[in-house]
């Protein structure tokens, strides 16, 4: 084959590769919006700002318009597959053991994910060259408290979502999980006969849904691309460097996790290599949107792929994108510290267990969207004597720390299925 058409065939067989398999356009889309970023962002500056800034808006329509179809569907598919799930647990035993391993899985991760980052945060010190930065204002003298003790009563009852209508137009996510999982209950408890019909609505409803993600999936590549484009132009590649030490600590303390997460899949009978190759493609979604509840359909036919019962996966999942978040509690532990260190706060061990409870209980309330981690940074910042405004410090590399977080918790979903898989086999619980 002469070297000309040996060329085109070899580009041919690249592009049919790439059209047949989604995590590759994903890729692809990463690399080409980290290019064109760059070059239309302030690091090379072919365009001015203000006119890049039009301009980045104009790439991130496609991932705007795909994080909009996958909200539009996010709230059924939430309803719809965690009382599926819990209606097909089988026995109320069965359900129980589910429920409480999650459950246990999630507090002891979560707990562990927040040690990690006070240990690295203390040990490497990343915010001591930027010592003084932060100027503590004259109010926030050290009282030894970071929350009132007396407001945990109310903010549990607050879980019960008293108006489930505006919980659902307000987009509550932890509110409408509690709902399904109290309609789910109760259903189990219905007669079957007088239930079917109600199940049978929310299977129809669960099926529209997937297909309304299936179209949206077709634009996922050219999200990825304009999402990644705009983010470098809005904030330029020198952000990253001058903030390393920091972001360094928490992709160090992020990458430890993932090695734990390793380790409970080994535990689990599943070889990391096997989980990686399954779930390569959503694992760079969730980096990309940054939002482990927009990619939760995909998370979903990921675990069945990885062999978990649908029983187990769409209930886990949905449950997993709203309290499983201990990538998010590594994080805000390490911001924690590294705003303190830079505002000259001197944080006892007392203080920063209470912290590390605020924060865990914090993130597994939290929303699996971009960006709320902020907030609730911001509130735990100022309940511990550290200036709000340094918040404001870390929101340029904040975006990218959070797609690296955010993939973390999706790998955490997943992993908690497959230890759930092994536990019911152990148990000989069929699939």
């Amino acid at each position: 084959m002469e070297p000309a058409v040996h060329l085109q065939h070899q580009r041919f067989r690249l592009r049919a590769w790439i059209r047949t398999r989604l995590w590759a356009q994903v890729i692809a889309g990463l690399l080409a919006g980290l290019g064109l970023g760059t070059l239309l962002g302030p690091d090379v500056g072919w365009l001015p700002p203000a006119t890049a800034e039009v301009v980045g808006r104009w790439l991130a329509l496609p991932g705007q318009l795909f994080l909009g179809l996958i909200a539009m569907v996010l709230v059924p598919l939430i309803f719809a597959s965690v009382v599926g799930g819990l209606t097909g647990a089988g026995s109320g035993r069965e359900l129980r053991q589910v429920g409480l391993r999650f459950a246990a899985f999630v507090g002891v991760t979560t707990l562990a994910a927040a040690w990690i980052g006070i240990f690295l945060a203390d040990w490497l010190q990343p915010g001591a060259p930027l010592a003084g930065t932060l100027r503590l204002p004259p109010q926030s003298a050290d009282d030894g408290t970071v929350f009132d003790l007396g407001l945990i009563p109310g903010a549990i009852a607050n879980v019960v979502p008293t108006n489930p209508t505006a919980a659902i137009v307000d987009g509550d996510m932890l509110a409408v999980v509690v709902l399904a999982v109290l309609v789910g209950i109760a259903a189990t408890q219905v007669d079957r006969d007088k239930v079917g019909p109600f199940l049978g609505l929310l299977d129809a409803l669960l099926s529209i849904s997937m297909t309304v993600v299936k179209w949206a999936m077709f634009l996922a590549p050219w999200a990825v691309l304009g999402l990644m484009a705009q983010l470098v132009m809005r904030t330029g590649l020198q952000t990253v460097v001058g903030m390393s030490a920091y972001v360094g600590t928490v992709l160090l303390g992020l990458a430890l996790l993932m090695l734990v997460y390793m380790a409970v899949l080994m535990a689990a009978g599943t070889r990391p290599v096997t989980f990686l190759r399954e779930a390569g493609g959503t694992l760079l979604l969730a980096f990309s949107t940054s939002s482990s509840s927009a990619i939760m359909p995909m998370t979903i036919g990921t675990a069945k792929r990885l062999g978990v019962p649908e029983r187990i996966g769409n209930l886990v999942v949905p449950l997993g994108a709203t309290m499983n978040m201990a990538g998010t509690a590594l994080y805000q532990s390490v911001a924690i510290l590294f705003l303190a260190q830079m505002s000259g706060v001197d944080l006892g061990f007392a203080k920063i267990a209470l912290i590390t409870t605020t924060l865990v209980a914090s993130s597994i309330g939290a929303p699996g969207t971009p960006g709320v981690s902020i907030a609730i940074l911001m509130s735990v910042a100022a309940a511990a004597g550290i200036p709000a405004e340094g918040v404001v410090i870390i929101l340029g590399v904040d975006r990218i720390l959070d797609m690296c977080r955010t993939t973390v918790n999706v790998s955490g979903d997943l992993v908690a299925c497959l230890l759930l898989r092994h536990r019911a086999a152990a148990a000989g619980i069929p699939a």
